[in-house]
């Protein structure tokens, strides 16, 4: 099969729909080969915020439970990106709507560029794609209007069970979806959500351990600081805790995946924060190695850097985004 994937909001939107969308480039989105190479994303950006996106193979090195590794495959430079954008849309964000649907009109209206793909998808108690991969904003757009007039329906906001959906697939109404973990390019997630989750089938630690061993960063946009600020007189004790560790799931997953976790305590902060990531998406490595035949399942992934060739790593004044640990598959006895 084809490739799936795999009121003022309102009126924002409907505004800016009359932009012209640009036509689909030819060359869509493809899916991997070679499985048996892991694969690390890798953003070079220094404690000052300076991004590094024309580094040469020789300066990275990867480690694997602290052995060096042969870099086997290695892509580098300016790139078009697919991406997919994951919209929390239960009821746990009705007061919230307009700041969760927000990203998704930037991104196709100031973000997105000719050359990427996108999908939407948002999720209650199931996730639902709303929009398949596409080059074209003004499909992406229309679904975000949809979304906008549709309110929430379900109490259910399932986090983990969509994110395992986005990057592994699965069948919703009968149809396959292929997870994003098989798309070759400069994969990412931009997941818009307060982190709670109130009934997954799997548990955090399922969570963590996929999206750690897809290979494909999470971007987070929390939007937790926001509902936790205007519900906050009327929470209790163990309300306020949970609303805490809706937070640290949301970075966690970020950082574990390789990518990042972004706090919105503003509204109007999002548009500089939604930049930042595609910025890191478009200019980021991906570093290929061959694992170990032998060793523990969960192995730690370590990338050294040196940037200007001297010999001297340069990770202390780096703050690098990259997969930090993959499991490895269990091997069948040969036949």
């Amino acid at each position: 099969m084809g490739i799936r994937f795999g009121p003022a909001l309102l009126l924002a939107v409907t505004s800016i729909l009359v932009s012209p969308a640009f036509s689909a480039p030819q060359d869509a989105p493809s899916f991997r080969v070679d499985v048996d190479i892991v694969r690390v994303p890798v953003t070079v950006v220094d404690r000052d915020g300076r991004l590094y996106g024309e580094l040469e193979r020789g300066a990275f090195t990867v480690l694997e439970d602290g052995v060096e590794r042969d870099i086997v495959s290695f892509s580098g430079g300016e790139s078009p990106l697919t991406l997919v954008v994951l919209l929390e849309h239960s009821r746990v964000v009705r007061y919230l709507l307009g700041e969760v649907l927000r990203p998704a009109a930037i991104f196709a209206t100031q973000i997105m560029r000719r050359g990427d793909y996108a999908a939407l998808v948002a999720f209650d108690n199931r996730p639902r794609v709303l929009s398949d991969f596409t080059a074209n904003r003004q499909q992406l757009l229309s679904s975000v209007q949809r979304l906008a007039q549709s309110p929430p329906m379900f109490g259910e906001s399932n986090l983990f069970d969509a994110l395992r959906f986005l990057l592994e697939g699965g069948y919703l109404e009968d149809v396959e979806y292929m997870g994003l973990a098989e798309v070759e390019g400069r994969t990412g997630v931009l997941l818009v959500a307060t982190g709670l989750d109130t009934f997954s089938r799997i548990t955090f630690d399922e969570a963590r351990r996929t999206a750690a061993d897809a290979g494909v960063p999470v971007f987070s946009v929390g939007v937790g600081e926001l509902a936790y600020i205007r519900a906050e007189p009327y929470l209790s004790g163990l309300q306020r805790m949970t609303y805490l560790q809706a937070q640290n799931q949301l970075r966690t997953l970020s950082q574990e995946s390789g990518g990042r976790f972004y706090s919105v305590r503003f509204p109007r902060a999002v548009d500089g924060v939604l930049e930042s990531i595609a910025t890191m998406l478009r200019f980021q490595y991906t570093l290929g190695f061959r694992p170990s035949v032998t060793g523990a399942q969960r192995r730690r992934i370590e990338v050294l850097v040196d940037l200007d060739g001297d010999g001297n790593l340069d990770n202390e004044r780096l703050d690098l985004n990259y997969r930090r640990y993959y499991h490895a598959p269990e091997r069948r006895p040969d036949r």
